[in-house]
C-alpha cells in the first residue's frame, strides 16, 4: 500500500534490526523501499538488500557531504546502474550547509561530483536521487546546465527531503522532477513545508523516511525506520482533505513510474 522512497538500510542502526523492521513495514502496509546509496564503499551492502529481498531496490551513488571517500568516476556509476535492481542514481547533490571555513567556490569538488551523477543519469536513463541543501540555486542551475529537462535523454528525477520553498518546488517541477516529502512535515515549526505539499501536484509527489533519520511525530527523536512513512502520508492527507488511501495509492504509483524498473 505504502512505498518509502528513500531510506538507509545499510545503516548499522538498522542493518542489525532488519528482520523487525520488514515485519514492522508488514504490519504498517508499506510494501517497497528503495536503500538509497551514499559511498561507493558503500554499494555492495545496498545492492545485496536488493537483490536479498524482492520488495526493496536500490540505488548507486556518493552522497555531497561525503569526504574521503572513493571519488566516482562516469565508469563506476554506469556499471553499478547496470546491474540488476538498481533503479536510480544517487544521492547525489549539492549541501552547502556545512561550509566552516571555506566559501561556495571551494566546493568545485562537490559541482562536478553532481554533474558526474547527471551524466550517469543521461548515459544509463536512471533517474537522479537528489540531495540539495543551502544551495538550490547552484543544484537547479548545474541541472540545466547538464541539460535536465530541457532536451533528449533527460531521465528526470527527484528532489528528496525537500525542506525548500514553492519557488523551488516549482522550479524542481518544471525541469521534470518530482518532489519527496519526508517526517520533517509533521515538525511543528514546518508550517511553511506544509504549505509547498499542499501546492506540489499530487501526481508529482513521493513520501519517504530517510531512515534512520528525521523519525515523524510522535516518534521524533528516535531511531527511523520505514514502518514509519504511513505518517508522512497520513499528513499529507489531512493537509489535501483527501483520504490515506489516496495519498498512498498515488504516491506508490508515482514511485513505480519515475523508477520504472521496480514494475518489471
Amino acid at each position: 500500500m505504502f512505498t518509502d522512497s528513500h531510506c538507509h538500510l545499510s545503516f548499522p542502526e538498522l542493518q542489525a534490526r532488519l528482520p523487525q523492521i520488514r515485519q514492522a513495514m508488514q504490519d504498517a502496509g508499506v510494501d517497497r523501499a528503495l536503500c538509497i546509496c551514499t559511498t561507493l564503499e558503500e554499494f555492495e551492502a545496498v545492492h545485496l538488500l536488493a537483490t536479498t529481498y524482492d520488495n526493496f531496490w536500490s540505488t548507486v551513488g556518493v552522497h555531497p557531504d561525503n569526504e574521503g571517500v572513493r571519488e566516482p568516476t562516469l565508469d563506476d556509476l554506469l556499471q553499478r546502474a547496470s546491474l540488476p535492481r538498481v533503479v536510480g542514481i544517487g544521492e547525489t547533490g549539492l549541501d552547502y550547509f556545512r561550509l566552516g571555513q571555506r566559501s561556495v567556490a571551494d566546493m568545485a569538488w562537490q559541482r562536478e561530483r553532481f554533474r558526474v551523477h547527471i551524466r550517469a543519469s543521461r548515459q544509463s536513463g536512471k533517474p537522479l536521487v537528489i540531495h540539495t541543501r543551502s544551495a538550490s540555486a547552484d543544484t537547479l542551475a548545474i541541472l540545466k546546465e547538464e541539460g535536465q529537462g530541457s532536451s533528449a535523454g533527460s531521465a528526470g528525477g527527484v528532489f528528496h527531503c525537500f525542506t525548500e520553498t514553492e519557488a523551488v518546488a516549482r522550479a524542481a517541477l518544471d525541469l521534470g522532477f518530482y518532489i519527496s516529502f519526508s517526517g520533517i512535515l509533521t515538525f511543528k515549526n514546518a508550517g511553511d513545508l506544509r504549505e509547498v505539499a499542499r501546492f506540489v501536484p499530487l501526481d508529482r509527489m513521493l513520501i519517504e523516511t530517510d531512515s534512520p533519520y528525521l523519525a515523524p511525530m510522535p516518534h521524533r527523536g528516535k531511531t527511523n525506520n520505514p514502518s514509519y512513512v504511513p505518517l508522512v502520508a497520513q499528513q499529507i492527507a489531512e493537509l489535501r482533505q483527501l483520504p490515506l488511501a489516496t495519498i498512498a495509492q498515488a504516491t506508490s504509483h508515482n514511485f513505480e513510474r519515475l523508477f520504472s524498473g521496480v514494475a518489471e
